[in-house]
């Protein structure tokens, strides 16, 4: 589906192109340390304040600027004795800015929030493609692990489970509330954790609160019904749904459906 092109008013638009020119670079450039820029950012975002004067600031708001630090906080997927410590903290600034941005009024913001998050994407991601859209609330795991394609569309409330890697192709739409794992546990020692690649092929959809469960292979133009949880591998162009999803119908595939037209025309 293509969204339809919307814009601010001219100051505005002006303003988010500076604002986010100037944060980038700050965050990229090697000059700073990107946890200052970060506590900077949100201090100003929620509090209209730099941070530099917490002296002056009741308690309540100087521990809100100490947590606005990435440096004072620690996120779930710390725990895991599983993360590579080295290529998680060099993201986490990045990570913590965009989560605490998402609760922020400006996150809300469609407009620049895209923008927003499409800046910070290539930061934290192990690779992200072109025309990548995502929405509010989007959580993940390591995200040095989650790979994205080219046109991707990422609702609001998704989990990205990539502590053993998903890759995502080109096309792909995750609606909302939709789960996609790369982690189970095993059945009888919940310490032994298992960490299969999860991949969704060109062209996939995943519909609303669908859970796709860890090491699943969704190939191309498949499609994953409203609630389903998808336990197997998913073949092209199959339509699944249910619990555990099954196949309940199978797409047209487009390259026959062409040659037809082509006959017909000609």
């Amino acid at each position: 589906m293509t969204y339809r092109n919307l814009s601010a008013q001219a100051l505005a638009e002006q303003d988010y192109d500076s604002f986010l020119t100037e944060l980038e670079k700050s965050l990229t450039d090697g000059r700073r340390d990107p946890n200052d820029v970060v506590t900077e950012t949100l201090s100003q975002l929620f509090l209209a304040t730099s941070g530099t004067n917490a002296e002056s600031l009741s308690l309540p708001a100087r521990a809100a600027i100490h947590s606005f630090d990435p440096r004072n906080v620690t996120t779930e997927p710390e725990y895991y004795t599983d993360i590579k410590p080295k290529l998680y903290s060099e993201r986490k600034p990045f990570i913590w800015l965009w989560q605490m941005f998402d609760r922020s009024p400006l996150g809300l913001n469609a407009l620049f929030a895209h923008r927003f998050r499409r800046m910070l994407a290539p930061l934290i991601f192990k690779s992200v493609g072109v025309n990548f859209k995502c929405w509010q609330f989007v959580e993940w795991s390591f995200g040095y692990n989650l790979s994205i394609g080219n046109n991707v569309v990422i609702h609001r409330h998704v989990l990205l489970d990539d502590r053993g890697g998903i890759d995502i192709g080109n096309d792909v739409s995750i609606s909302d509330y939709a789960n996609i794992y790369s982690h189970s546990h095993d059945i009888h020692d919940i310490h032994q954790v298992y960490t299969p690649v999860t991949r969704l092929g060109n062209g996939v959809r995943v519909t609303y609160h669908a859970t796709v469960l860890a090491g699943m292979q969704v190939e191309d133009d498949a499609m994953i019904g409203c609630n389903a949880v998808v336990t197997r591998h998913v073949q092209a162009n199959h339509i699944v749904a249910g619990i555990p999803a099954k196949s309940v119908k199978v797409k047209d595939d487009p390259s026959v459906v062409a040659s037809v037209l082509e006959k017909l025309e000609s």
